[in-house]
């Protein structure tokens, strides 16, 4: 079990070691395509899911976002409808995730497909991934979070969070005022204590991103 300051003292670790943070958002998104593609063949609930189906990534600014580019850059290649619905700000898009947001707009100019999509209520997709606060969350959600939170609730299809449902306390599982009603988490390295519940629900897969 790792706790949220831990987590990022064995990233920051790792960096003075050589492994840039860019490389383990890499190894992250990597291993979050590839398990999602297990779930995929692996749940009863979705082997009807085909690479046709459309699977959404909803990405904030932070490196849970980033994350969630780098995934879904992953599951394009492997031919899977990907979509990605940005709702953060792209000035405050760090190093990182502006990297893997930028080789999402490549793909998308130089194949001429439509990867970014802009309006909620008229996406359909089979699968929702949540890539908005992760471990980021802290204190209330606002907007525009807030109302992506409960219309993603609202749809009744298979949704994943990365590292920690949005408005879940990573370090204590405590709820917010709203929060990701996931089917699945995909955390990074090691569990962290806000999701022992899930756990316990068989709902927490861990993805190994190389860290000591």
């Amino acid at each position: 079990m790792i706790t949220t300051s831990e987590m990022k003292a064995l990233e920051n670790q790792a960096e003075l070691e050589g492994t840039t943070k860019l490389e383990l958002m890499e190894r992250a998104g990597e291993g979050i395509a590839q398990e999602i593609e297990n779930t995929i063949k692996n749940n009863p609930g979705l082997t009807k899911l085909n690479k046709k189906n459309r699977i959404l990534f909803v990405c904030y600014h932070g490196n849970n976002g980033g994350d969630g580019f780098t995934a879904a850059r992953y599951l394009l290649d492997e031919g899977f409808n990907t979509k990605v619905m940005f709702i953060g700000n792209i000035h405050k898009l760090k190093f990182e995730a502006q990297t893997n947001f930028e080789r999402l707009l490549d793909i998308e100019k130089e194949e001429s497909k439509e990867i970014f999509v802009k309006n909620l209520p008229d996406l359909k997709s089979e699968i929702i991934v949540d890539a908005i606060l992760g471990i980021s969350t802290t204190g209330e959600i606002k907007e525009p979070i807030a109302s992506t939170i409960d219309w993603i609730n609202q749809k009744k299809v298979f949704k994943i969070s990365i590292d920690i449902p949005t408005g879940i306390s990573p370090d204590t599982g405590e709820e917010n005022n709203t929060h990701i009603n996931a089917d699945l988490v995909l955390t990074m390295h090691d569990i962290k204590p806000g999701l022992i519940e899930l756990k316990k629900e068989d709902k927490v897969r861990i993805i190994d991103i190389g860290l000591n």
